[in-house]
Protein backbone atom coordinates (compact mmCIF):
# COMPACT_ATOMS: atom_id res chain seq x y z
CA UNK A 1 0.00 0.00 0.00
CA UNK A 2 1.40 3.21 -1.14
CA UNK A 3 0.70 6.93 0.79
CA UNK A 4 0.78 10.28 0.36
CA UNK A 5 1.80 11.94 3.60
CA UNK A 6 2.61 16.25 3.78
CA UNK A 7 6.01 17.36 4.05
CA UNK A 8 7.42 20.61 4.51
CA UNK A 9 9.67 22.36 1.60
CA UNK A 10 13.05 23.15 3.21
CA UNK A 11 14.69 24.72 -0.16
CA UNK A 12 13.97 25.30 -4.00
CA UNK A 13 16.80 23.45 -5.96
CA UNK A 14 17.64 23.31 -9.79
CA UNK A 15 15.44 21.46 -12.25
CA UNK A 16 12.49 21.06 -10.62
CA UNK A 17 13.81 19.70 -7.23
CA UNK A 18 13.28 21.04 -3.55
CA UNK A 19 14.51 19.57 -0.11
CA UNK A 20 11.97 18.55 1.94
CA UNK A 21 11.75 17.43 5.76
CA UNK A 22 9.93 14.70 6.56
CA UNK A 23 9.58 14.11 10.05
CA UNK A 24 13.27 15.08 10.24
CA UNK A 25 14.59 13.03 7.63
CA UNK A 26 15.69 15.41 4.74
CA UNK A 27 15.54 14.40 0.86
CA UNK A 28 15.44 15.72 -2.44
CA UNK A 29 11.83 15.16 -4.25
CA UNK A 30 10.66 16.53 -7.76
CA UNK A 31 8.21 19.61 -7.80
CA UNK A 32 7.41 19.89 -11.35
CA UNK A 33 3.98 18.84 -11.32
CA UNK A 34 2.91 21.56 -9.01
CA UNK A 35 3.15 25.43 -10.47
CA UNK A 36 4.76 27.06 -7.61
CA UNK A 37 6.61 25.71 -4.26
CA UNK A 38 8.56 28.25 -2.36
CA UNK A 39 10.37 27.18 0.95
CA UNK A 40 8.31 26.61 4.26
CA UNK A 41 5.50 25.33 1.67
CA UNK A 42 3.28 22.07 2.86
CA UNK A 43 3.48 19.67 0.10
CA UNK A 44 1.81 15.97 -0.28
CA UNK A 45 4.21 13.51 -1.71
CA UNK A 46 3.99 10.29 -3.24
CA UNK A 47 7.07 8.23 -4.64
CA UNK A 48 9.15 11.28 -4.91
CA UNK A 49 6.89 13.59 -6.48
CA UNK A 50 4.83 16.50 -5.04
CA UNK A 51 1.56 16.03 -6.15
CA UNK A 52 -0.63 19.02 -4.21
CA UNK A 53 0.35 21.74 -1.60
CA UNK A 54 -1.34 21.97 1.45
CA UNK A 55 -2.33 25.32 3.52
CA UNK A 56 -0.34 24.95 6.89
CA UNK A 57 -2.97 24.32 9.21
CA UNK A 58 -4.28 21.42 7.17
CA UNK A 59 -0.64 20.14 6.59
CA UNK A 60 0.04 20.21 10.56
CA UNK A 61 -3.86 19.02 11.74
CA UNK A 62 -2.87 15.81 9.18
CA UNK A 63 1.26 15.53 10.78
CA UNK A 64 -0.42 15.60 14.78
CA UNK A 65 -3.21 12.46 13.89
CA UNK A 66 -0.50 10.90 12.06
CA UNK A 67 1.59 11.28 15.47
CA UNK A 68 -1.07 10.54 17.33
CA UNK A 69 -1.75 7.11 15.72
CA UNK A 70 2.20 6.69 17.11
CA UNK A 71 3.29 6.56 13.44
CA UNK A 72 6.79 8.14 12.35
CA UNK A 73 7.59 9.67 8.81
CA UNK A 74 11.10 9.79 9.06
CA UNK A 75 11.24 5.29 9.37
CA UNK A 76 9.68 4.72 5.78
CA UNK A 77 9.94 8.22 3.76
Amino acid sequence: MCLAVPVKVVECLDDGQALIDAGGVSKAIDVSLLETVAPGDYVIVHVGFAINRLDTEEAERTLAMIRELGLELGEST
